[in-house]
């Protein structure tokens, strides 16, 4: 179920105050807004929106089994890419940066903002697909800009349908193999990447793809692998920046 509103602070915040209120919120619904007068992303960006773009939430119930949490993430990107992929399938450079950001080359063109409520993680979701807001220091793109259109209605089902089976996916053992296509999704291993690190300060090295955790992997210039489990990657010698 898709349900839609013309404007809300925030689709995020909605879903965390029902949970947070003791409702049960379904696997496969959606809180889609028009427009956003509070949205965020992560680390507390402002989370930019623009008529005609998707901005929505959904909610993703945990269970025992359940792989980390925190692989959520890649795996709302890796549905995202593929819905994106479907409607625009001779767009080029279409890349996966982790942990939540999908680039068109160097400009980002859709983010994700995973936020827990005890035993549920609400997925926030934008895609630029008729603007692309202007925001200081980083490079943004839009659907629109690549010369494509789709109605932000008919993105919101496609969008649904394929994070709902990437979640059923999740939920019943296939994060190795979502692992594996997510990673053949993203930024080149061997890409030359800088991280803003809270105890390290700003860290260089080649992407080297993510462990069976989700955790992103950076090749040192002295051949040590460095696990970087939180942070801002950003592809040296760009504006494109994690959000």
């Amino acid at each position: 179920m898709i349900e839609t509103v013309a404007e809300i602070p925030s689709t995020n915040g909605a879903l965390l105050a029902r949970l947070g209120g003791g409702e049960a919120v379904a696997e496969g619904y959606w809180l889609v807004a028009d427009r956003q007068s509070a949205g965020r992303g992560r680390a507390g960006r402002a989370w930019s929106d623009g008529f005609g773009n998707f901005m929505g939430s959904t909610v993703v119930n945990l269970r025992g089994p359940d792989p980390l949490p925190q692989t959520l993430a890649l795996v709302a990107g890796l549905a995202v890419h593929e819905t994106v992929s479907a409607i625009a399938p001779t767009l080029a450079d279409l890349w996966l940066k982790w942990p939540n950001d999908l680039l068109v080359g160097d400009a980002k063109l859709a983010g994700i903002l995973l936020e827990r409520q005890r035993d549920a993680v609400v997925i926030g979701i934008g895609v630029n697909l008729a603007q692309a807001p202007l925001v200081p220091d980083r490079s943004t793109a839009s659907l629109s800009d690549c010369g494509i259109d789709i109605s932000r209605d008919q993105f919101a089902a496609d969008l649904a349908a394929r994070l709902d089976d990437a979640v059923d996916r999740w939920h019943y053992g296939e994060w190795p193999l979502l692992r594996q296509q997510w990673i053949s999704r993203a930024l080149p291993t061997g890409t030359l990447v800088s991280v803003k690190d809270s105890d390290h300060g700003t860290i260089m090295g080649a992407f080297a793809g993510i462990d069976d955790d989700g955790v992103a992997l950076l090749r040192l210039a002295d051949g040590a692998v460095r696990a970087i489990h939180a942070g801002d990657i950003d592809m040296v010698g760009t504006h494109a920046s994690g959000g």
